[in-house]
């Protein structure tokens, strides 16, 4: 994103971001679209617009507001809400905005010397003058991946979901560690969390995953041997279901249901 396209229109993307909140329209496309001079922002909103890159040519700016302000658009709502109700690039763009805003919040000074951190006017970055260090906006790699047992797949109920009303039963995922390979960590995230061997590794797709800054990245795997057995600190059940009678799995939109669904049609 360091080259950005040159926007080909006035109008623009809005990402107004307040308190972990996205201002949304509502109704349309959700994310305000349009000239600056046709949206009711107060006047001083917009002075410190950062450019995030562009969607279908046009511009997208996030800007920031100290509390939620009555912008006359809509209301203010979470990132995940936005799952499955917007374009899949235009939810990534939405999810750019909450990284790229964190990313400045918690690098206003210097890691290795303390002093002020300064932006970089040419790119995402962050600068300290007095010591050189520069900081750019953090990207935590993991694995996500669906199993396959002849015409089941292994789901499991995290603990994350645990207090939800409808629990969400979804595919094991966990973070790389340093000198791991994507495949390794599959192997080893998968024994850990389940107990189980792996084999047929294949890589599927990737997704941006702001919350708060992975990178997930999706395989899919085939059963080798072992017993379920739960990382009772992880999990709260594991269990290999029939494609044909599945539980509540992730929405649309996400990589667990593209992950889900790959899997069932190669059980077909």
């Amino acid at each position: 994103m360091s080259e950005l396209k040159t926007a080909l229109h006035d109008s623009a993307w809005w990402f107004v971001l307040s308190e972990g909140k996205l201002v949304a329209l509502d109704k349309g496309e959700l994310i305000p679209f349009g000239c600056i001079e046709e949206l009711p922002f107060p006047d001083h909103v917009t002075d410190n617009k950062r450019l995030l890159g562009t969607y279908n040519s046009y511009s997208c700016y996030l800007v920031e507001v100290d509390n939620h302000l009555d912008m006359g658009l809509g209301e203010y709502v979470s990132l995940r809400s936005l799952l499955g109700k917007v374009q899949d690039l235009l939810f990534e763009m939405a999810g750019r905005a909450f990284q790229v805003a964190l990313f400045y919040k918690t690098h206003r000074f210097c890691g290795q010397c303390g002093n002020p951190m300064q932006e970089i006017d040419w790119e995402v970055a962050m600068k300290c003058y007095h010591c050189q260090h520069r900081a750019y906006p953090r990207v935590s790699p993991c694995i996500i991946v669906a199993i396959r047992k002849q015409k089941k797949i292994l789901l499991a109920l995290h603990n994350r979901h645990q207090k939800n009303n409808y629990p969400v039963y979804t595919t094991l995922a966990g973070f790389t560690e340093a000198g791991e390979t994507l495949e390794a960590c599959v192997e080893r995230e998968v024994f850990e969390e389940v107990g189980l061997k792996v084999k047929n590794i294949q890589y599927v797709t990737s997704q941006p995953w702001p919350f708060p800054h992975s990178l997930m990245m999706g395989f899919t795997a085939d059963y080798a041997s072992g017993e379920i057995k739960i990382q009772p600190d992880e999990l709260i059940e594991a269990n290999w279901y029939d494609i044909d009678d599945l539980p509540l799995v992730p929405k649309h939109g996400t990589i667990a249901r593209k992950l889900i669904e790959k899997t069932i049609k190669r059980c077909r």
